[in-house]
């Protein structure tokens, strides 16, 4: 159990996760930092000084702060769209990269590639033949 574990653990996969949920989270320290000290006091300096943090509406005794929602809410669509630009960037990168890998495939001659499977296959065999 302890191996299987450890063959678990050690799978890209489950590294390349975790190295993503750390990088969020730092990053989303980041975009908080952002809005809070920079965005949400502009926004505020636009709409007349008002403070979003402070933004409260009283219900008999009930204090309801929607302005922490309306901060909320501007966090989120800054996260998504630094993701969704993040996104485009990579999505664009992997086009590129795999239309130079197509084009690298498309230069090598069928002969040459007639070639190079015949010699996979004769030292697939040229295994097989040790092993037996």
């Amino acid at each position: 159990m302890l191996k299987e574990f450890r063959e678990f653990i050690t799978k890209g996969n489950v590294l390349d996760l975790a190295i993503a949920v750390v990088m969020g989270a730092a990053f989303g320290k980041i975009v908080s930092s952002l809005v809070n000290n920079i965005i949400t006091p502009l926004i505020g300096i636009l709409l007349g000084g008002v403070n979003f943090a402070s933004l409260s509406i009283t219900v008999g005794k009930a204090d309801v702060q929607y302005g922490q929602f309306v901060q909320a809410v501007i966090d989120f669509l800054i996260i998504s769209f630094a993701i969704f630009m993040f996104m485009k960037v990579a999505n664009s990168l992997i086009r590129k990269k795999q239309a130079n890998e197509e084009e690298v495939l498309e230069a090598v001659p069928a002969s040459e590639q007639y070639l190079k499977e015949i010699r996979d296959l004769l030292q697939k065999n040229a295994r097989q033949d040790e092993t037996s």
